[in-house]
């Protein structure tokens, strides 16, 4: 992704205490990175900075909706974004991200760059699979669904005539 001053969090000058930072996320944001699974975004983050002597504490929540489509029915509709990421910056002598929660940083370094964690906390909020809430509570009409449910296999009950007489021989075995 194309770094962005906006994202660059200098915090150098910074008093020791809780800062607040606010970002309107839309759909350009994810393109820069070639997610285009988003057809529209509306996130508002908010970020609480606690900056400390030894560390920094960073705490993102994003509220907002993303417009995707449904994995059964490919119609589009608004998902609903509710979801918030901690993580915690040290010092070190060398630059460490193996940990998810925990970014250790090379003393002198005096600004971080918080895209990343923005865009990996709106896109692990969104499920694998995408399903219209319409589906789930019957309100969706869609020729897709309707012809969906007209080629479900239909379900039919096996009669003790019809099924196969070696599957009787083995019946007999657990009584």
């Amino acid at each position: 992704m194309e770094r962005t001053s906006e994202f660059m969090l200098p915090f150098v000058g910074l008093k020791e205490g809780v800062h607040q930072l606010k970002y309107e996320i839309e759909n350009t944001f994810f393109k820069a990175y070639d997610f285009n699974d988003f057809f529209d975004a509306k996130i508002k983050v908010e970020l609480t900075f606690d900056k400390k002597a030894t560390l920094m504490n960073l705490n993102f929540r994003a509220v907002g909706s993303v417009e995707v489509a449904c994995d059964v029915t490919n119609e589009h509709f608004d998902f609903p974004i509710d979801t918030n990421y901690d993580w915690i910056i040290k010092f070190g002598d060398d630059y460490n991200n193996d940990n998810d929660e925990i970014l250790i940083i090379p003393h002198g370094t005096y600004q971080i760059d918080v895209a990343q964690p923005i865009y990996e906390m709106v896109v692990l909020a969104i499920p694998l699979k995408i399903i219209h809430p319409g589906i789930e509570d019957g309100t969706l009409e869609s020729e897709i669904l309707n012809k969906l449910e007209e080629l479900k296999p239909k379900e039919r009950s096996i009669s003790e005539e019809e099924s196969d007489p070696r599957w009787n021989k083995l019946k007999d075995l657990l009584q």
